[in-house]
This record gives structure tokens, sequence and C-alpha cells, in this order.
């Protein structure tokens, strides 16, 4: 009989609306995981067990009377440490922000609780979600990272200590985190999920994400949280079928997929990655075609100065407040930010209009773009980094949505691969990742 904290979201759902389980016992197993795991792993900036117990029981309650259900009810979830939760310290990963408490829930917060899930605690964030390393350990291998500024959220989600929680994307850390710790990473298209109540550091380019155990799960979790909301002007209405119900449909025809190495692949993909990679492919056989994606490189380095611009916009108050409480690495950054001038940031926003056109195409003719999550394994905590996302970035600044799904591994160490879908059209990407996790699957039984 599988764990109770080893439930996936969909499966704990099911289980607790029709009685068979109730969320108080959920709960319960996953914070005795976590009770036990937490010292290696760091996942966690802040937990309430009284306080999840207490929300659990609270839905049990609920269930009970025979009132309505929501789709997540009593289902336990991560928040990470830049998203408000009122009442609960939300730090940042920063001392800049030491003894901060939300005064209210962040949008992505209020949709959760309607849905019913029970908000069991804060993951553990970089510096101000950028690349300064956190504590938090890789489960899968505890002398590794687990990724960049999303790191707790993939680590306690890999080390199933909650079924899912959420994540955020400024490049690559929604992504990223997913390849090193073998689960799913999803980021939807920018602007399906409102930003409201969570740290900003980049308005054109930061996006909400998910990590879970499967692709039903964070399809569920997107449906819970995507919403127009009018104090994130970059937050849209949409109005289409949910993604969970598009998700776990079987695609019409097998999807075809287009290879995208991108120019990084040459200087930035370890050996193995690549070797994994060109096996997926090879198995694909007639599902993939290889594509070179013009002027990808200049959509990089675009990415790259938006993302160091808006970052010294919305940071550099901070380091002229209280240099001594900022890292020597983001100083080094927020500075490179603040050098740039306003023509070449400009520049970079007007590039992505001729990168729309390719990659629209792309997308019209194939499934989806198929390419690396990440340049590599995840790198060990000595080497002081949280891995490079320049295997995300383009696609963070397209826009469009993006999922990592664990389908290789080199050393005994999980590799992700990425699909990247049409802006607006994330249904269709979840349900072809869907489709290439259990053809992969199969390929292996």
């Amino acid at each position: 009989m599988t764990e109770l904290n080893a439930l996936t979201v969909a499966a704990a759902a099911d289980a607790i609306r029709r009685g068979d389980i109730t969320s108080e016992a959920l709960v319960s197993a996953c914070l005795d995981r976590i009770a036990a795991r937490e010292a290696e792993i760091g996942a966690w900036a802040h937990l309430d067990p009284e306080q999840a117990l207490h929300d659990a029981r609270e839905s049990d309650a609920v269930r009970r009377s025979g009132r309505g259900t929501g789709p997540l009810h009593g289902v336990p979830i991560g928040i990470k440490d830049i998203v408000d939760v009122a009442g609960r310290p939300c730090e940042h990963g920063s001392p800049l922000f030491d003894g901060r408490r939300a005064l209210h829930d962040a949008a992505v917060v209020t949709s959760l609780r309607n849905a019913g899930a029970v908000i069991l605690g804060k993951t553990v964030t970089t510096e101000l979600a950028l690349l300064t390393p956190a504590r938090t350990r890789n489960p899968l291998a505890p002398g590794h990272s687990p990724g960049g500024s999303s790191a707790g959220s993939a680590a306690a989600v890999a080390d199933l200590m909650v079924p899912a929680a959420l994540g955020t994307q400024t490049a690559g850390s929604v992504l990223r985190p997913a390849s090193y710790c073998g689960i799913v990473g999803f980021k939807p298209t920018f602007g399906l999920v409102p930003r409201s109540g969570i740290l900003m550091q980049s308005h054109t380019l930061d996006t909400v994400g998910v990590l879970a155990r499967t692709v039903e799960d964070a399809a569920l979790i997107v449906d819970a949280i995507a919403a127009q909301d009018p104090s994130d002007p970059a937050s849209y209405a949409r109005s289409q079928p949910g993604l969970h119900a598009t998700a776990v449909q079987e695609p019409p025809i097998a999807p075809l997929f287009a290879v995208v190495r991108t120019p990084a692949w040459d200087k930035e993909a370890h050996p193995v990655m690549r070797e994994a990679f060109d096996e997926l492919v090879a198995a694909l056989g007639d599902r993939a075609t290889v594509l070179d994606l013009v002027s990808a490189g200049d959509a990089i380095e675009a990415q790259r100065v938006i993302q160091l611009a808006e970052n010294a916009a919305y940071y550099g108050p901070l380091l002229e407040r209280a240099p001594a409480l900022v890292s020597p690495g983001l100083t080094k950054r927020l500075e490179a930010g603040l050098a740039l001038d306003a023509r070449t940031y400009v520049d970079a926003i007007r590039a992505r209009a001729p990168l729309y056109e390719v990659i629209d195409e792309l997308t019209t003719n194939f499934s989806a773009i198929l390419t690396l999550a990440a340049p590599g394994p995840a790198p060990r905590l000595d080497e002081g980094i949280t891995g490079s996302p320049v295997f995300n970035g383009l696609w963070t600044y397209y826009g469009g949505p993006c999922v990592s799904i664990p389908v290789m591994e080199a050393d005994g160490l999980p590799l992700g691969v990425q699909l990247v879908g049409s802006r607006g059209d994330d249904g269709r990407l979840l349900r072809s990742a869907r489709w290439l996790s259990r053809h992969i699957a199969g390929l292996a039984a």
C-alpha cells in the first residue's frame, strides 16, 4: 500500500473525496516525513504544524458535512518563500527581510484555499530568488544541488514531504530544479497565473509555476490558480477547457516534436546530457525532427539583459539601503544591471517580436519543442553553484508554457527533458508531455 505522503495530488484528492483517507491523516504523514528528513534536506523555511493540522481538520469537517468540495480539497501544498501567506513569515531568502510577516495572502494562495488546499508551509528559496545557493540539498543525491531559487519546493516534492509546491521562474528556477530532482516542473504561459503578493524581480519575465510528481498534478494546480487579477496587468482572462481535462486526454494522433538543441548545446551541454538526449531523440524515431532555431543566440542574450536590468530596478534600492546585507554575488549582479543603458534594454524587449513569429510557426507545425531542461546532472554542492539556466531562459523570454519531465538519467542522477508549447496552449503541451512520459516508460518496460 502506498504511504500517504507518497500519494500524488490527484490520488490524494480522490481518496479524500471518497472518504478513504482524511486530510488530517495525509497532513500528519507529510509532517512525519518532514520531521524525519528535514535536518538532512533543509527544504522548509517555515512550518506551523498546528495550523496545518487545524486546517486539515476543518477540511475533513466540511467533507463530512456533505457540502461540496474543491478539486484540491484537503491536499497539502508547499509555498515558495517569496509568496505571501497571511500571518506567516515571508523573508525572501534574504537577511534584508528577517522577521517580515505577510499581512495578506497572495492571489495564488487565495485561489489554492478556494480550491480546498491546505497550506503546509513555506519552502526555502535562494537570496531574493536569484542564484546564491541556499542550504537545501538534493534528496536524490544529498551531495548535489537541488537547483535554483525554487530549490526548497523541488526538494520537498522529490523527498515525498508534500505532494506539490509552488515555485517561480524568471530564467530557469522551476524547470532546472525539476530536472535535478527527478520530478515534473511546469511553467505556464506568462500571465496565466497572477503574481500579486509575490516578490517581483522582473515584471516581464516572472512566472508562477508548479513542482509536482506528475503532469496531471501540475495541471490540476494551475487550473486552480490561473486567473485574471487587476493588480497584475500581465494576467489575463481565459476562456478554454481546463488544463487538466486536456492534459489527461489521449492525443488524436501521436505528437510530433521539433528537436531544438539551441546555440548553447556545443559549449554548455554536459557530455552525459548530450548522450542521453540523443538517445531519447533516436528512440522517438519519426516522431522527432531536428531543427535549427534562427537567432536563438540573440534571444538568450536578450533574456539575460532584461533580467539584469529589471533585477537592478527592483533590487537596486535594497543594495543602496543595506549593502552589507547583500551577498557579493548579488551585489555584482545588481551593479551589472545598473550599468546597462536604456537602449540596450529596449532593444532586448523589442527582440521578442521576431522570436514570437519563429516559435509560433514551430509550435503550429509540431505538438511541442523538445529541448534540454538543464545542461546536465545536478552540480555538486561543493561547486557553490545552482546550475546554469541557459537552456531555460530563451523559453521564459518567449513566454510560452514549458514543462520538464524526468525521462532520462546518467550516473544515477535524474535528467529532465523540456517541452515548450505555443503561448496560451498550455493544455496541449501538457497532453504531449504526458504522452511522452508514458511512451518512454513503455519503451523501458
